[in-house]
């Protein structure tokens, strides 16, 4: 195997200050700090497993943005000799200070959405009216199936969820079932042309009062 020489973490910190980083390659340091040396096909299965289901970007940028981490010393490369002369990606020193200085920064962007059935309902209007009624029961479907592979993942990660590597995780997949849990309620309370019930259990749970029997979900 060759392994590609990596430049000091000082110098590559100094270096990278003035380049710019995207998500991705944050997606790409974050998943090599946790899984250890991987190649792009690694990369792209395990963010398939993972934060693709929270932060959608094309895959096909898993294949070319190590390449260009490793440029800016970031990530450290090796080469197999023969065969198919994959390259596998570990992470440098200072591609480890950088993802650290990213997770402590201050978050100032805004919570985004971006699904197409709410646009679809934004437009509603314009269609007939019927549509907004077989989006909600798709929709209804589409929450409840997420809904159970997010429980599934929990229980499979479940054997110690407090350990230092599991909590993070099981606390992203909390406000995942959160937030799968609202859009149902939603889409349920629009479904039974209800949505009363849902501005009630709103308004309830600002005011600290019992929520129990005032709306189910499911």
């Amino acid at each position: 195997m060759n392994a590609l020489p990596s430049r000091s973490a000082t110098d590559t910190i100094g270096s990278v200050s003035a380049a710019r980083l995207s998500a991705t390659s944050y997606v790409v340091l974050g998943m090599i700090a946790l899984r250890g040396p991987s190649t792009p096909y690694d990369l792209k299965r395990m963010v398939g497993d993972s934060v693709g289901y929270f932060w959608h970007f094309p895959h096909a940028q898993l294949y070319s943005e190590p390449a260009r981490l490793a440029t800016l010393g970031l990530l450290g490369v090796t080469t197999e000799d023969i065969g198919r002369r994959r390259k596998t990606y570990s992470l440098t020193d200072a591609g480890r200070a950088t993802l650290e200085v990213w997770l402590a920064a201050p978050t100032h962007d805004h919570f985004q959405i971006r699904d197409i059935a709410e646009l679809k309902l934004f437009f509603g209007c314009a269609g007939d009216p019927a549509n907004i009624a077989a989006l909600a029961h798709e929709q209804i479907k589409r929450h409840q199936d997420r809904i159970a592979v997010y429980e599934g993942m929990q229980e499979r990660l479940g054997g110690d969820p407090d350990g230092p590597g599991a909590r993070p995780r099981m606390l992203t997949l909390e406000l995942g079932l959160e937030i799968e849990y609202a859009a149902l309620r939603f889409w349920t309370a629009l479904a039974d042309d209800d949505l009363g019930r849902l501005r009630h259990a709103r308004r309830a749970g600002q005011n600290g009062e019992p929520r129990d029997g005032t709306f189910s979900a499911t």
